[in-house]
């Protein structure tokens, strides 16, 4: 069903980009091919499968020729002039894009697939209907020094009607058997279907909602996992597809259990190295660490330690 002028009208404001696109091109009518035919008659050349993963979401313009193409693309589908760029620049632009969680870099890319695989099968759409707007997480440590659970309290903001539902992604460290591992739904919220992967070692819960939400409104709600089921664990990482919103991660350990060091960082890409670190001081009483993202920027935030 094509989407509406005050639908595209409201994804303009909020973003994410790749939604805003994908929106204009439902409201215009216009098929990816006859997109490009207009594009090149502006002398801008791009392929269709290009235009295909910005629709999607799988990949971001970032390139002085790909920034161009999306002026064009503004003029093409009749926007407003700057829409879709402020959009690509606005890293305060609320997003869903949490959604991959994961115990390492490596985890992240190596299950994405399985992820992708649980997600088709429980019927979600790419964007999950919903934005970010503020995320406070838990974790705790064992005595073991294995992830023992988390905890999340989640605030979203719907982006289109009817929304009733959020996919929460639980990937465990080495070792894991996600069969054992308890879905909790803590605040709003009740838990649904719940399917996991264990070679990959990830599980994926439904959590449903006590109202359905029109686009626009915000939910705030709470679920948790109990694991305890792998390893030893040395860093809790959580990747970003978009950016926007407020993330604050703490990460609690057992006395029997502490690292003689905590680290922060951030990591662009796959292949990019982990930048931004900064050490962590312990607290005494409490035994955790903790960050602050007020803005987030895709790629991945997270805290790791040593133990010895």
């Amino acid at each position: 069903m094509r989407q509406t002028e005050t639908e595209l009208a409201q994804v303009l404001r909020t973003g994410p980009f790749h939604l805003a696109l994908r929106t204009a091109l439902s409201v215009r009518g216009l098929p990816l091919q006859r997109v490009q035919h207009h594009l090149a008659h502006r002398g801008v050349k791009l392929g269709v499968t290009s235009l295909s993963y910005w629709q999607q979401g799988a990949r971001r313009p970032r390139r002085a020729e790909s920034l161009r193409a999306v002026r064009a693309l503004e003029e093409v589908l009749s926007l407003p002039d700057d829409s879709l760029l402020r959009l690509l620049r606005d890293t305060a632009a609320p997003a869903e894009g949490d959604r991959p969680a994961g115990r390492s870099y490596r985890s992240l890319v190596e299950a994405s697939g399985s992820v992708e695989r649980l997600l088709t099968a429980m019927e979600s759409p790419v964007d999950g209907g919903l934005h970010t707007v503020g995320h406070q997480e838990r974790v705790r440590i064992g005595a073991r020094r294995e992830l023992a659970g988390r905890t999340s309290r989640h605030v979203v903001r719907a982006h289109r009607d009817g929304v009733d539902r959020y996919l929460a992604v639980h990937r465990g460290d080495p070792g894991c058997e996600p069969a054992r591992i308890a879905v909790r739904a803590l605040e709003n919220c009740r838990t649904g279907r719940v399917r996991w992967d264990r070679e990959a070692g990830v599980l994926v819960a439904e959590l449903l909602f006590d109202t359905r939400l029109r686009s626009g409104e915000t939910y705030l709600f709470g679920y948790g996992f109990e694991d305890g089921t792998g390893g030893a664990s040395d860093e809790y990482v959580r990747g970003f597809s978009f950016g926007g919103g407020q993330y604050v991660l703490q990460v609690g350990f057992d006395e029997a259990a502490l690292p003689v060091r905590c680290r922060r960082f951030a990591q662009a890409s796959a292949g990019s190295a982990r930048g931004a670190r900064e050490d962590l001081t312990l607290t005494g009483r409490h035994r955790t660490v903790h960050l602050v993202e007020e803005g987030v920027r895709p790629g991945l935030i997270g805290i790791d330690w040593d133990w010895e």
